[in-house]
């Protein structure tokens, strides 16, 4: 599989919501650079922070351009986030159902198949205008 393909078995897993599929493309020890957060590492770290998300989150990308580097070791997405704030993150505005749409990034670093490392970008700002 491309460094392409992976990176769109990633996002239509994660479109689908089939968590399993979703992880099952990721390293162990996978790396996940959390947009103006922390990094994160591990597969089991990677899973519990989705869960928070689908729990705190509903949300569907659509426009998704996805590039690879000529190694196949290096991809990058963009795309657009459709969503519904469902319940309240910590340290983010109330939630009561907000809807928004929200342009982002990705980067991704390719290893054994698998992705080793993903960075996600987006105006956290935006995001706040838009459902605070």
């Amino acid at each position: 599989m491309t460094a392409t393909e992976l990176v769109q078995a990633y996002y239509d897993a994660f479109n689908a919501g089939n968590m399993p599929a979703f992880l099952d493309l990721l390293a162990d020890d996978v790396v996940h650079d959390i947009n103006q957060g922390e990094r994160q590492v591990g597969k089991a770290t990677f899973a519990a922070f989705m869960d928070k998300m689908n729990r705190c989150y509903r949300e569907r990308l659509s426009d998704i351009v996805i590039m690879q580097n000529a190694g196949g070791d290096r991809a990058a997405a963009e795309f657009v986030v459709h969503g519904e704030y469902l319940a309240d993150d910590e340290g983010l505005p109330p939630a009561s159902g907000q809807t928004y749409v929200l342009p982002a990034g990705a980067f991704f670093e390719i290893r054994a198949g698998k992705v080793a490392r993903i960075s996600n970008y987006y105006n956290l700002g935006d995001w706040v205008a838009q459902v605070g």
